[in-house]
Parts: structure tokens; C-alpha cells; sequence
């Protein structure tokens, strides 16, 4: 091997919606190592809730390329993905411990989400937007760092919606 040689390095790639397991099933078969990191989420259809797994990068996956010595170019039409991701004319490159550190928070597929700071029923101070000062209970917390508090107006216990950097525990 040679002593200048520079390793496989992982290079961004951007997928049509929805299509990142069709996109890794076709590079695996070309002989391209991919990861798309996964995460479980709760969805509900129909009445009913489940654990489902879905990209952690929704339309992105990670293939790991030699772009000296290996023929990278046939990524770019393989079935499920968009293009590879640039910037400018240099491809989009992630340094290996990144991906090591994702790959190293998984656990049976998925990567584990930390706990979460907020809970249902905590008192809360709303430190930041209109309803500075005042203060809620917390309902329930959404996937986009959004919590639905219940606070008082004009003497009415009303639900609100805001963001998670805007408020203070006590």
C-alpha cells in the first residue's frame, strides 16, 4: 500500500424523499459502503401509535468513497439518488469521526435520542418571546422543539404553542 495513499472518506449524498433505503440497497450493490443514520419515532395513523425508524438526515445518506482511486462518478445515477452534494465544484466530504460519533450512539439500528429536559405537568417560566414572565404547564413537546403549555389569559387557561428556547424551569 502506498505510504501517501489517502484513506476512504465519506462523502454527503442527497436522496429523492423517501427513497434513502432504495438509494443505499442500489450502492451496496455496486459495492459502495453507505450509512444512513436512523432514528425511532412515534407515529400515530389510524387511532393507533407505533416505533418507526426514519433518517436522522431526511434525503441524506453517507457513502464512503477513495475519490483518487475508486470510480465514484456512477453514485450520481444510481436509482434513489439525487445528486451528490457539493460545494462548489468539491465534493461534499464529512470527516470519518463524525460519523464515527453517530455511529457509536447507536443502539440496535437506531440512534438513541437524550432524554428529554421537559415533561408533561412541569411548571415552566416563559423566558424569552410575548408571553415573557408569565408562567404555564407543560402539556406535550413536539419533534420540532415546540411545547404546548397551558397558561392563564385575560383569566382563561389557554394552550399555547412555543418554542423550547424560549422558557426557564424553576
Amino acid at each position: 500500500m502506498d505510504r501517501h495513499a489517502k484513506p476512504a472518506r465519506w462523502v454527503a449524498v442527497h436522496t429523492h424523499p423517501h427513497r434513502e433505503h432504495i438509494a443505499i440497497e442500489n450502492l451496496v450493490r455496486q459495492g459502495f459502503e453507505s450509512y444512513c443514520p436512523m432514528i425511532r419515532r412515534r407515529v400515530r395513523h389510524a387511532r393507533r401509535t407505533s416505533d418507526v425508524l426514519r433518517p436522522l438526515f431526511p434525503c441524506y445518506l453517507f457513502v464512503r468513497i477513495d475519490p483518487e482511486s475508486q470510480r465514484w462518478r456512477p453514485i450520481e445515477s444510481t436509482f434513489g439518488v439525487r445528486s451528490l452534494v457539493r460545494f462548489g465544484d468539491q465534493l461534499g466530504f464529512v470527516d470519518n469521526a463524525f460519523i464515527e460519533s453517530i455511529k457509536a450512539r447507536e443502539v440496535d439500528g437506531a440512534i438513541v435520542k437524550p432524554a428529554e429536559p421537559y415533561r408533561p405537568g412541569q411548571q415552566i417560566r416563559i423566558a424569552g418571546g410575548p408571553f415573557e414572565g408569565l408562567v404555564a404547564t407543560i402539556i406535550s413537546m413536539n419533534e420540532r422543539d415546540r411545547l404546548t403549555v397551558l397558561m392563564d389569559l385575560l383569566n382563561q387557561r389557554v394552550r399555547v404553542q412555543i418554542a423550547a428556547r424560549d422558557i426557564a424551569t424553576w
